[in-house]
C-alpha cells in the first residue's frame, strides 16, 4: 500500500511537472501561433512559412541537416564497428572519452570552433607554418556544418553502437563459415540488424540540426539564416511573438514527423537505450 501511494505521489508530481513546464508552454505558444495581435482567429501566422524569407531559410535548414545527418552517418558506422570490436571494458572507456565532450557547455564548444575556423584562427597558423595556403573556413554553410556535425556526432554513433552491441558474435562466425565476405555481410545482416538504430540516430541527429540557431550566429556569422535564427529575430528584435509562434508550430510538426518515423521503425527503442 505504501509502494502504491509513493509511486501514486511520484506519477503526480511528473505529471503536475510537465503540465507546467510542457503542456503549458506549447498551449500558450500555439495561442500567439493561430492568433493575430488583435486577438483574432487566423492562419496568417502559419502561412508566413511561404514568405521567401521564410522559405529560404527553412530549405537551408533541412539541406544543411540533411548533409550533416549523412556525415554523421558516414562517420558513426566505422566507429561504432571498431568500438564494438573492442574488448568490453575498454570498449567502455572509448565510449566515455567519446561523450565526455558533450559534458561541456554547447556553446564553448561552438566558441572554440570559432576560434580554430576564424581567418587567424589555429587552423590557418598551421597552415601557414606549413607553407600552404590559407581558408576563408568561418562564416560559410561548411563551417555550420563541422559545427554541426562535431555536437551531434554522438547521437549518431551510440545507438549505432548499442544496436551493434546487441548482436551475437556467432551471428558473425556463422555468415564467414558460411562463406560470406565482409561486404556481404554488412549488406545483409549487419545493416538490417543495426537499421532501429540507424533511424533512432539519423533522427537524433537531424532534429537539433534542424531547430540549432547558436551555429549559425557563432560560425554562420550571422550571414547565413537558418530557421531557428528567423524564429528567434521575430521573438526578440521584431518582437512579433504572433508570427515567431506561427513558425515554430510549423518547425514543430517537422520534428514531430521526424519522430513518428523513429518510432515506427526504433520498436526496440535504440535510440531510448543508450541513456
Amino acid at each position: 500500500m505504501k509502494w502504491n501511494r509513493r509511486n501514486t505521489l511520484s506519477s503526480s508530481l511528473y505529471l503536475l511537472w510537465m503540465m507546467i513546464f510542457v503542456i503549458v508552454p506549447l498551449l500558450i505558444m500555439a495561442w500567439y501561433g493561430f492568433h493575430d495581435d488583435s486577438g483574432h482567429l487566423t492562419w496568417a501566422n502559419i502561412i508566413a512559412i511561404a514568405r521567401p524569407v521564410h522559405r529560404k531559410a527553412l530549405f537551408i535548414s533541412i539541406r544543411l541537416s540533411v548533409v550533416c545527418t549523412l556525415i554523421c552517418f558516414v562517420l558513426a558506422v566505422p566507429l561504432s564497428l571498431v568500438l564494438r570490436g573492442l574488448h568490453m571494458n575498454r570498449s567502455g572507456f572509448i565510449v566515455f572519452i567519446f561523450i565526455l565532450p558533450m559534458w561541456m557547455n554547447f556553446l564553448l564548444r561552438t566558441i572554440a570552433w570559432q576560434s580554430l575556423l576564424e581567418k587567424s584562427g589555429v587552423i590557418n597558423q598551421l597552415l601557414k607554418m606549413a607553407h600552404l595556403p590559407t581558408q576563408n573556413m568561418i562564416n560559410t554553410e561548411g563551417a555550420i556544418v563541422i559545427g554541426m556535425v562535431y555536437n551531434y556526432l554522438p547521437f549518431m554513433v551510440l545507438p549505432i553502437y548499442n544496436a551493434l552491441s546487441k548482436i551475437s558474435q556467432d551471428t558473425f562466425d556463422a555468415a564467414k563459415d558460411l562463406g560470406a565476405g565482409w561486404w556481404y555481410t554488412m549488406k545483409h545482416i549487419t545493416f538490417p540488424l543495426i537499421f532501429p538504430g540507424i533511424v533512432s540516430g539519423s533522427t537524433m541527429v537531424f532534429v537539433p540540426a534542424l531547430t540549432t540557431f547558436v551555429l549559425s550566429d557563432f560560425l554562420g556569422g550571422g550571414k547565413i539564416q537558418l530557421i531557428g535564427n528567423v524564429i528567434e529575430q521575430e521573438f526578440t528584435t521584431a518582437n512579433n511573438w504572433n508570427v515567431g509562434a506561427g513558425l515554430s508550430l510549423v518547425l514543430m510538426i517537422l520534428v514531430i514527423l521526424s519522430m513518428a518515423i523513429m518510432s515506427k521503425y526504433d520498436k526496440s527503442g535504440e535510440g531510448a537505450g543508450i541513456w
